[in-house]
């Protein structure tokens, strides 16, 4: 399995103090060691959920043409529709794979960080209030993409690994929101769509939408 950047630093610092407070707790006697011993296995779960949180699974995305991919782990909150574009809305629970991926091939136009509130990730306001980022792409046929990674009141740390002007590929990994989020994907109108709210997606396996 494969974890993302700063995920073993973090699981082996926990780690290496559960291990310290563990041979101390083997030194002393009574009461605290017993206290002691607590600690040590406290760490080694802490350790343990950094490795589950920073998961970074290698996946196999479809073949085809005009496929789009979703973005994000997560389950389908809303789509919302209009004559120029569509938004389908995903959220992320603490326990889902927390990578976002490229939904298509193409260049990136922009990516715009916008200071925020950190509101609970399914609110309404969560998406117009809370911090965001949001990449901006056009793929192959110079139509118009975006990938808005918002945090929740959980997630206080977005990390995105594209620059404007980079080429990616449908299914690559762009960036990461640390614990539970919302992920939109905004696509052009006549992209149908594939998915329905309340269903659960997995990010460059599920195709959310054909053009």
């Amino acid at each position: 399995m494969r974890i993302a950047k700063g995920g073993w630093l973090r699981a082996g610092i926990a780690l290496a103090s559960g291990i310290v407070v563990l041979v101390i707790s083997r030194l002393t006697g009574g009461a605290l060691s017993v206290i002691l011993s607590v600690f040590a296995g406290f760490f080694m779960l802490i350790a343990g959920f950094f490795i589950y949180f920073f998961r970074d699974p290698d996946r196999e995305y479809p073949e085809g043409e005009g496929i789009v991919l979703s973005p994000a782990d997560g389950r389908i909150m809303d789509i919302v529709q209009n004559r120029e574009n569509t938004t389908i809305k995903i959220f992320m629970s603490p326990l889902d794979v927390h990578i976002q991926r490229a939904p298509v091939s193409g260049m990136i136009e922009s990516v715009e960080y916008m200071p925020g509130k950190f509101l609970r990730a399914y609110e309404p306001a969560a998406s117009l209030e809370n911090e965001k980022n949001t990449i901006k792409m056009r793929d192959d046929k110079l139509e118009q993409f975006e990938v808005v990674q918002i945090a929740g009141i959980m997630a206080r740390r977005i990390v995105c690994w594209v620059k404007e002007n980079s080429r990616v590929s449908r299914g690559e990994r762009i960036g990461m929101i640390k614990l539970g989020s919302q992920v939109n994907l905004k696509m052009p109108s006549r992209v149908r769509v594939q998915v329905k709210p309340g269903e659960r997606v997995v990010a460059g396996v599920t195709v959310v939408g054909r053009e």
